[in-house]
């Protein structure tokens, strides 16, 4: 899924350009009544996933879970790579990089 910086791509339409990642937090075991939620709580904890998209070529791995907040950064990570997303730094980050 790679491709090299600066490469011509392909056309896509404008609802297929963007790759998307999808955070689920379980809403379970809050409401004191089981099975029953309580609108707009839920845990810090769920499920991370990459939504399908067929100009990307991506058909999504199986999702992974996140603990707390603090994990999703580290669970993102691991969901990239193993959907085969390439990360390129946006302008405002190559401040952070060194230019060759």
């Amino acid at each position: 899924m790679s491709s090299k910086k600066g490469s011509e791509g392909k056309k896509v339409s404008h609802e297929q350009r963007m790759i998307e990642v999808k955070l689920s937090f379980w809403t379970n075991d809050i409401a004191t009544v089981e099975g029953n939620i309580v609108p707009g709580h839920a845990k810090s904890s769920g499920l991370m996933s990459v939504e399908p998209n067929e100009a990307h070529g991506i058909v999504p791995a199986s999702p992974m879970p996140f603990h707390s907040l603090m994990d999703i950064a580290s669970v993102l990570e691991k969901v990239l790579i193993e959907n085969g997303i390439v990360l390129h730094h946006s302008r405002k980050m190559q401040k952070y990089f060194h230019q060759e």
